[in-house]
């Protein structure tokens, strides 16, 4: 059985993202995505039939964009 979301804990964050973002950078994604969990709790709010997951995923990726940026391969705060 999978991970109940949302995350308790940056520890608990998916693979790709822990060994991607700095810690800082990690937090924010924790904060949207668990904020973005619950908001988009209705299908009826969601884009098209994306999951609950991947919406709040794709919410928690724009929000950690808005302070870093990708460089040479690394997440950088801008």
């Amino acid at each position: 059985k999978g991970k109940i979301m949302p995350y308790d804990s940056v520890k608990e964050l998916p693979e790709n993202v822990r060994g991607a973002l700095p810690k800082e950078a990690q937090e924010i994604y924790q904060e949207a995505f668990n904020s973005a969990w619950d908001q988009y709790d209705d299908a009826e709010d969601r884009r098209g039939d994306q999951s609950r997951e991947e919406t709040a995923h794709q919410i928690a990726w724009s929000a950690v964009k808005e302070s870093y940026e990708k460089e040479d391969g690394k997440w950088q705060k801008k």
